[in-house]
């Protein structure tokens, strides 16, 4: 029996019982629409966390306490990152390519003002003009702190855009002072509307000296990163070289003794990024994959039940001579192109769910998340509802085949 009949055969099939074989495909359906959805949100995360990496630019080296991890939390509780070391690495002799540094604190904590509270997404100690010089942000209003502030310890503040509106509303918010953990803070500076910059949320920001988040808020005397920028983006490697031999040294590390710190520069960032959202995925995926063994045992099911009522039909064919292999590729492809069918709704499905999740989350956590629908997602759904319908479909093809045209005929 040629293919094209055999399809035909199957789409005839199909339509005789519509909502079985809907029922039948709700599990592939649901499997390759979860993967896809999973696949899609994954590739825009890469995307966004790519592109917010790159805002830092070529030349960003960060220097982070313990693992470096940028998921592990614990790294912010770590105190292997000193003032002596942001001294040692300030000498031009130990690290000749160093341009800049900035020390950041982060605090967590609810910002108030004469009765209003809002809690901020951040609260950052660092150098208000390392901020802006890096990422081109700059107040619209007010002015920035100035090195003299840092060192003085100043009691000063830039807020975000959402941050002055929480609390300030329409009103002028330079020269008055708020509240964060007891200590007042006089307002200097208010940032545009601006969004996600690089890990920062600037429009739930607020940005303090960072010897004033040690000393007032934290009460701490050591750092949770340095993020230092080169000379050039040429000399990354060698800026990154002489890091790790001033730290190594300031920390009193022996050779061979494993460091309490970690040195990533952009690409290593990067890589690590696109490995735990890689295996992320691919765990979701795999959690998703199950409803797809589920739909293929339904798939076999029904294609058994479909034997048998056809039971018949086996017969006539068989005598009028097709054959064992005729007959089991008819079975086959059936079972393949309800599969099929099945993908391809779930992928359609998927893009969609995907599409509109894509949405919301750029409207909740990041207004530059972009919907991403990776060709690899398509292959995916296409090759794995295929390959449910191959494997699932076997064993009923293979008892059609089995079937006596003699037997089959007398069937009732």
């Amino acid at each position: 029996m040629r293919v094209k009949y055999i399809a035909l055969s199957a789409f005839d099939a199909f339509r005789t019982h519509r909502s079985r074989a809907l029922l039948t495909v709700l599990g592939i359906v649901i499997g390759v629409a979860a993967i896809i959805l999973v696949m899609s949100l994954g590739s825009g995360a890469r995307e966004l966390i790519t592109a917010q990496i790159g805002q830092m630019g070529a030349g960003t080296v960060v220097v982070l306490p313990g693992s470096g991890n940028p998921t592990d939390l614990g790294t912010l509780f770590l105190d292997s990152l000193t003032r002596r070391d942001l001294d040692a690495l300030r000498r031009p002799q130990n690290v000749p390519n160093l341009a800049e540094i900035m020390p950041e604190v982060i605090v967590s904590g609810v910002v108030t003002y004469r009765g209003e509270r809002y809690t901020p997404a951040a609260i950052a100690g660092g150098s208000a003009d390392f901020f802006g010089k890096t990422f081109n942000v700059y107040p619209d209003s007010g002015s920035i702190f100035t090195e003299a502030d840092i060192e003085q310890q100043a009691r000063v503040a830039i807020l975000g855009h959402t941050v002055k509106v929480e609390l300030f509303g329409e009103s002028d918010a330079i020269g008055e002072y708020v509240s964060i953990r007891g200590t007042r803070l006089r307002v200097v500076g208010v940032y545009p509307k601006t969004g996600q910059v690089a890990f920062s949320d600037v429009d739930d920001l607020v940005l303090v000296p960072y010897t004033t988040a040690q000393t007032y808020l934290a009460g701490i005397n050591h750092f949770q990163s340095f993020i230092i920028k080169a000379d050039d983006p040429a000399n990354v490697d060698k800026l990154t070289h002489d890091i790790e031999a001033t730290l190594r040294e300031s920390h009193r590390l022996e050779p061979g003794q494993d460091a309490d710190f970690s040195v990533m520069t952009q690409q290593a960032l990067l890589e690590q990024v696109s490995t735990i959202l890689g295996v992320l995925t691919a765990f979701l995926s795999s959690v998703a994959a199950i409803s797809l063994v589920v739909g293929g045992i339904g798939i076999m099911n029904i294609m058994l039940v479909s034997v048998t009522e056809r039971t018949r039909e086996i017969g006539l064919r068989k005598a009028l001579g097709a054959t064992r292999r005729a007959i089991m590729q008819q079975f086959l492809v059936e079972a393949v192109v309800l599969t099929l069918v099945g993908g391809i709704i779930g992928m359609l499905l998927g893009g969609l769910f995907a599409f509109l999740a894509s949405l919301a989350l750029g409207a909740t956590v990041a207004s530059d998340w972009q919907f991403v629908f990776p060709i690899e997602a398509v292959i995916l759904g296409v090759g794995v509802s295929t390959l449910v319908g191959l494997v699932f479909g076997l064993y009923p093809a293979a008892q059609a085949a089995k079937k006596s045209p003699i037997e089959a005929l007398r069937y009732e």
